[in-house]
């Protein structure tokens, strides 16, 4: 089976992403698809000896959407120039929507108002064809696959507002005036939903190239060229070019392009990236060197053993990327709404015509047609689909720069329910000390034999004021546990373990009602991480510890265990506050765009125009309040 993150193009709501996912899901040999409309992503589990991304494509592409499979493609350029084509489209927009607005208000005469409408009519037409044929195109491919998405609200609304308004152009006088109805156009709304429609589109872009900044942090460690060693000459290459083997030379303030070990010269590189650690590290002969970190001091040469997608960092981006693409519990149940909303919605809109038009039959006929745009422009999807996966992008890409990798979303959301903590000593609480003759052990000191790691005591003690029990575990004897324990201000501790009572006690806190913890390092905390209803492991650790750990930390830093449960708790936080706010914006919305004032009375109600700004306002605020993480526990 293979895990891959492959880029979609084309969605334009959650329920569109919901459509991708469902069709991925249906196809023979993937195993699993979380399809991320706020990252623009799949991540899909296959088997390749049954499915290839080619077919995968070839099916998307059916229901109207694209997926980029060539790793020569690049996606951030085809997002540019997809960004660039949206603003020119919006400023086009803007311009037919002001000079309609104004013929419309009669700021702009132009003679009398059967020439008026016709010459708006042109102005919403040449709107329609430019700046809002995607919608209509892709309501098309939607409806030969039997699903809707925003698209097909916004299409409809626009449709049915400039076919109104072309019918009361040239016939509306004669059936209006008869009936002693008032004749109006409302080409303003069909240019004015369009407007903001793809305004805030374009303003939506904006916010999430900043959800999604830590990936490009990453990405852009990696220098794009090389100085490979040729004999006696050194050629600059770029890095894709590189293979293992090669023999590289990096300079003072350089970035080290691939993973490799030192083969002469010496130099000083900071690897804070990588250890958290803001000293640089001396590198001699054999050291081994990571692709992203960079020389302070020196100069050196080193042989490629890792390139391209094998890199520490590639494996940090793929992680990262993984995870904001996963998806939490309560993302499922908004996904399964997601995916019905549309059609809910257009049942409602017509819910409305046949009850408003029931209610004062050809009297209120405009009023009813009116009210069904509304309710179709208001009800969008789309803030509901940004609530969870741009706060996730936001807490994970967050954890990310904190040194604190985070594997997938469940994770993330299970941190913060830890009540109890079970840590391992030797590695984990303290470094143990490399130069010791071990001949004369037992004539040294305690602290001469491990040292507890630099603000190992600040982390125990700012997690026990969370109210986080810790519970140290060691193999080491009864006396040097105590020790240890009270070093770093741990009130419970267990001496002469072996694995199996580091997962017993997991599963005792476990069976006692506590949300359990484990913070380990080597090949004797696995079973014990596996158990454990969140799992940690240092980055220094083993790669078997690493594997089966949902989050680990980067360097030496124990400070990131409190620091990753905060920003669990904020992440989740800002989740429940977007998700409260999407919908309470439809109970509310949807209603009085329905015309609910007028039975009680009031001569108002939400109009198309405003229907689609405040739509707009809706998605952005979901994005903006998610950007709020950035500032949160710096």
């Amino acid at each position: 089976m293979e895990k891959k993150t492959i880029p979609v193009i084309g969605m334009a709501c959650a329920g569109c992403a919901a459509n991708v996912e469902k069709r991925l899901r249906q196809l023979e040999g993937i195993t699993s698809a979380n399809v991320n409309f706020a990252a623009r992503t799949a991540l899909v589990e296959y088997d390749p000896k049954v499915i290839t991304p080619q077919t995968m494509k070839e099916e998307i592409a059916k229901a109207g959407y694209d997926l980029v499979i060539n790793e020569n493609e690049s996606v951030e350029v085809i997002e540019k120039n997809s960004y660039r084509h949206l603003v020119k489209k919006v400023i086009t927009s803007w311009i037919l929507a002001l000079l309609t607005m104004s013929i419309s208000m009669g700021w702009f005469k132009i003679g009398n108002a059967n020439m008026a409408n016709q010459t708006m009519l042109i102005i919403a037409l040449l709107n329609i064809v430019y700046c809002g044929s995607q919608f209509y195109t892709s309501t098309l491919k939607q409806l030969r696959h039997g699903t809707a998405n925003m698209d097909t609200l916004v299409a409809m609304s626009t449709f049915i507002s400039f076919a109104f308004s072309v019918f009361n152009t040239f016939w509306g006088e004669n059936f209006w005036t008869s009936r002693g109805i008032d004749n109006h156009t409302y080409y303003d709304a069909s240019v004015m939903i369009i407007t903001f429609v793809l305004t805030g589109r374009t303003l939506e872009e904006r916010a999430k190239k900043s959800t999604a900044s830590a990936i490009r942090a990453l990405m852009e460690l990696a220098p794009k060229t090389a100085h490979l060693v040729n004999g006696s000459n050194t050629d600059d290459v770029p890095i894709s070019t590189l293979g293992k083997g090669d023999i590289i030379e990096i300079r003072q303030g350089e970035k080290v392009p691939v993973d490799g070990k030192v083969t002469s010269s010496e130099a000083y590189i900071d690897e804070s990236m990588i250890t958290g650690e803001p000293t640089p590290v001396l590198k001699t002969l054999g050291d081994k060197v990571f692709a992203g970190t960079m020389v302070k001091q020196g100069k050196l040469r080193f042989r490629a053993e890792e390139v391209g997608t094998g890199t520490m960092l590639a494996q940090i981006i793929k992680m990262v990327q993984e995870a904001q693409g996963s998806k939490a519990p309560v993302q499922r149940v908004v996904d399964k709404i997601a995916l019905v909303f549309v059609p809910v919605v257009l049942c409602l809109s017509v819910l409305t015509f046949i009850l408003w038009y029931a209610i004062g039959g050809e009297t209120q006929l405009p009023h009813a047609i009116l009210s069904a745009v509304s309710v179709l422009v208001i009800a969008c999807p789309c803030a509901l689909g940004l609530a969870t996966p741009t706060a996730l992008m936001v807490g994970i890409g967050k954890a990310a720069r904190k040194n604190i990798l985070i594997k997938d979303a469940t994770a993330l959301e299970n941190i913060r329910k830890v009540d109890a903590l079970v840590i391992d000593k030797t590695g984990t609480l303290t470094i143990p000390n490399k130069n010791i003759d071990f001949t004369q052990a037992d004539n040294l000191s305690l602290d001469e034999r491990e040292t507890l790691k630099p603000h190992a005591r600040e982390a125990m003690g700012t997690l026990q004021k969370e109210g986080i029990e810790v519970y140290m575990m060691s193999g080491d004897k009864d006396e040097a546990a105590r020790y240890w324990a009270e070093k770093a201000g741990i009130r419970h501790y267990r001496s002469k373990v072996l694995p199996q009572d580091k997962e017993d006690m997991v599963k005792k806190l476990q069976a006692e009602g506590h949300h359990v913890a484990m913070v380990g390092d080597g090949i004797n905390d696995t079973q014990a991480l596996a158990a454990a209803d969140v799992s940690i492991a240092m980055g220094k650790g083993t790669d078997i510890a690493m594997d089966v750990a949902q989050v680990t930390l980067m360097g030496t830093d124990l400070r990131r265990i409190p620091d990753a449960i905060k920003l669990s708790r904020s992440t989740v936080s800002m989740i429940k506050q977007n998700l409260f706010w999407a919908f309470i914006y439809n109970v509310i919305c949807i209603p009085l765009a329905a015309g609910l004032p007028f039975l009680f009375g009031a001569h108002w109600q939400i109009t198309p125009m405003w229907a689609s700004a405040l739509m707009a306002f809706s998605s952005i605020s979901v994005v903006l309040n998610s950007l709020r993480l950035k500032l949160i526990h710096d």
